[in-house]
């Protein structure tokens, strides 16, 4: 926390030391970082105040900066920046200004760079016939990224085709059953009429 971090352009000004120590590779070199403003009365760029700082780079990248920079180099630096102030016998006090790298590059805005990735150990537990995952293809396909014609839909790693979503089927439902309809009513059938005996009068 509450760290100055930097990030600073300019050339290399010495050929970067490296040393091998027991705490792990480590490498240094100046690094000179000029301003640069436009001069109306000539008319042209010209060169202002030049800061000097000491890069310091450990491990692994300070063995890449040894391999990869040379004296005139444009690189940009990113890291912390720390200033110390010491008092030297018969001197003033003494400044430097020092950058605790964490990233160190060309400036391809000046120039070309050809990147060489450096070799790592395997991982512990990879086995030597772990199989490699292929790199993706990162070329557009001959029918555009907008196109219609063969090659224009994207392209999927194995690990990433996409799985199928079911598409719901509709079931018909089943038909009712029949339902029994009641024909029309019997008539009642009538009674016989009741027949009455004559009766005899005295």
């Amino acid at each position: 926390m509450n760290e100055t971090m930097v990030c600073a352009v300019g050339n290399v000004a010495t050929q970067p030391v490296y040393r091998d120590l027991a705490a792990g590779a480590s490498a240094r070199f100046r690094l000179a970082v000029t301003s640069r403003y436009w001069d109306r009365e000539k008319a042209t760029w010209t060169d202002g105040h030049t800061n000097f700082f000491t890069v310091w780079a450990n491990r692994q990248l300070a063995t890449n900066a040894m391999a990869s920079l040379n004296v005139g180099d444009p690189v940009m630096v990113q890291g912390r920046l720390k200033v110390r102030t010491e008092q030297r016998e018969g001197q003033q006090n003494w400044t430097s200004a020092d950058i605790d790298a964490v990233a160190i590059g060309h400036d391809i805005s000046r120039g070309t760079s050809a990147f060489r990735r450096s070799g790592r150990p395997d991982p512990a537990g990879a086995g030597a016939g772990a199989p490699t995952r292929p790199e993706p293809d990162w070329e557009t396909p001959v029918g555009g990224a907008t196109g219609t014609g063969a090659g224009a839909g994207p392209e999927f790693e194995p690990e990433q085709v996409p799985t199928p979503v079911p598409v719901p089927v509709s079931v018909p439902a089943p038909a009712p059953a029949p339902v029994a309809v009641p024909g029309p009513a019997a008539k009642p059938k009538p009674k016989p009429a009741r027949r009455r005996e004559p009766v005899a009068v005295t």
